[in-house]
């Protein structure tokens, strides 16, 4: 959890993109569109959502992704910035909570690109007998494809943080010309696009209006958890301009593969009457020939990986890097992933949370009202009240000044946290069991656009907290990194030597 050295630093422009090119091409976010489709908006809605909830996904990942870029540190550090010392243990556990579930499920819907994988090899697969009870959530085949994925996925769970840019270069070598080759072939087969981006809104006036902010709030959501911990990634950045690629490369990929999912859906619709959601649905009709076979292997075996890297990104390396702060003595960033491979692939049994948990599937998509607050704190914190000015060593000390009292808690992060969250829990116990727990139309609404709210609300609660009391230890006039020779600021040479000095002092092990 140091700062990263100098010959770590290794990503470049280039490895942001292929990092956002690994987590956005993916089988998720080709289906984002349908999930809208289906609330009964339309396909050119679809399309203007994906596109703002982008946006609102990478302005704060690039704000607070700066905070990696510029000092090298990772998420569970950075926040002790502004949680404190101890009180940042709750967005850490947090994020480590949702990572192991989030790895779990999405190691369970790699299973399924196994089988394709499978199927076009041996198609007798598909009929292999069952002998597993209902309650066990999967078939006999479902279970071995997902071990395979599982021990496919393991090894490359080891690679280093700093050398991942290599794994998401080849996926994106592979990747996004298979995707755009399926949509071509379907397109052409059906002779146009169908008629999907015709058929027009199911909804109308108020209840439309409303059905965009939740939808958009959902998609935003979605991909909420990488604008807390962004930094446990732009840390390895080579400068502090690499990782701002980030702010045009997540609109583009993220709308571009939400546009070619629609697109194939509504070509789907035109061929076989049903509109296929997924890629590995394409995929299935093409089991009938050996040449089809052949196109299904290849092709289900690129989205395998597509699932592989996006599951490392988005959810291992993160929960192995708050898991190491958590129990630094026992854990390091290849132990932690490790851990979560076991727990979250195996102990949770995410197989039966798919097949069946799908209030818990809800609860924790809905999760990022827990994210937003602390994306919101982050960002006040090293933008707009300490100016980009932290004390690198003094974050690694319990008793330094991000300590902030006796209790290790900076309690205007907790007044920017707490009291914007409780307000969404009665939206949240509603969207999870409708009608069960009773809620006021003006609770539901805000529920609606939860992100949003609880992103500006701790904005604005946190700086305003800060202003009227600000805590002026922790506002230095320069930024120290721990690096020799690297302090930098405006002030005078021999206040920089003191700070660093004390610094120094206080640090630990130094």
């Amino acid at each position: 959890m140091e700062p990263v050295p100098p010959e770590k630093r290794t990503w470049g422009k280039g490895a942001f993109i292929t990092y956002w090119l690994s987590d956005l091409v993916t089988i998720g976010t080709w289906s984002t569109g349908a999930a809208i489709i289906t609330t009964g908006l339309t396909a050119v809605d679809a399309v203007l959502i994906v596109l703002l909830a982008s946006f609102c996904n990478a302005i704060p990942t690039v704000l607070n992704g700066a905070i990696g870029a510029d000092l090298h540190i990772p998420f569970p550090v950075a926040s002790r910035a502004s949680f404190g010392y101890w009180f940042s243990y709750f967005p850490v556990i947090s994020r480590a909570v949702l990572a192991c579930f989030w790895f779990g499920v999405q190691t369970a819907y790699g299973g399924p690109c196994v089988t394709a994988v499978i199927t076009s090899i041996w198609p007798s697969f598909q009929d292999l007998p069952n002998h597993l009870p209902p309650s066990a959530g999967l078939t006999t085949a479902g279970m071995i494809s997902y071990f395979l994925y599982w021990l496919v996925q393991f090894p490359l769970l080891l690679i280093p943080t700093h050398k991942l840019q290599y794994l998401f270069w080849v996926k994106a070598v592979l990747l996004p010309p298979i995707a755009v080759g399926m949509v071509i072939w379907i397109g052409v087969k059906a002779g146009g696009q169908g008629d999907l981006f015709n058929q027009p809104s199911q909804v109308h006036g108020t209840e439309r209006i409303w059905l965009w902010i939740t939808n958009l709030t959902s998609v935003t959501g979605g991909f909420s958890t990488l604008a807390v911990n962004i930094p446990d990634f732009s840390r390895f950045s080579r400068n502090p301009r690499a990782q701002l690629w980030q702010l045009p490369v997540i609109p583009f990929f993220k709308t571009t593969v939400a546009l070619l999912g629609i697109v194939s859906a509504s070509a789907a619709r035109q061929i076989w009457g049903v509109p296929y959601w997924t890629p590995l649905e394409i995929i299935a009709t093409w089991q009938g020939t050996p040449g089809g076979r052949a196109a299904a292997f290849f092709c289900a075996s690129i989205w395998l990986l597509g699932q592989v890297s996006v599951n490392i990104s988005a959810n291992a390396v993160s929960f192995a890097n708050d898991v190491t702060t958590l129990l630094p003595r026992w854990f390091n960033v290849r132990r932690g992933t490790v851990l979560v491979s076991v727990a979250g692939g195996w102990a949770l049994c995410p197989w039966i949370i798919v097949a069946s948990g799908k209030a818990l599937l809800l609860f924790m998509s809905s999760y990022a009202i827990f994210m937003a607050p602390m994306a919101g704190i982050l960002f006040t914190d090293y933008w707009l009240v300490k100016r980009r000015r932290y004390d690198v060593p003094a974050l690694y000390d319990p008793r330094g000044i991000y300590r902030y009292g006796r209790y290790g808690t900076n309690w205007r992060a907790a007044l920017a946290t707490f009291p914007v969250i409780i307000p969404l829990l009665p939206g949240l116990a509603n969207s999870v069991s409708p009608g069960a727990v009773p809620i006021a139309q003006g609770l539901a609404n805000i529920f609606s656009f939860n992100w949003l709210y609880g992103f500006f609300m701790s904005v604005f609660l946190y700086y305003i907290a800060n202003v009227l009391f600000p805590h002026k230890e922790t506002l230095i006039p320069r930024v120290i990194t721990g690096f020799e020779g690297t302090a930098t600021g405006q002030d005078d040479a021999d206040t920089n030597s003191d700070l660093k000095q004390d610094a120094s002092d206080s640090a630990v092990g130094r």
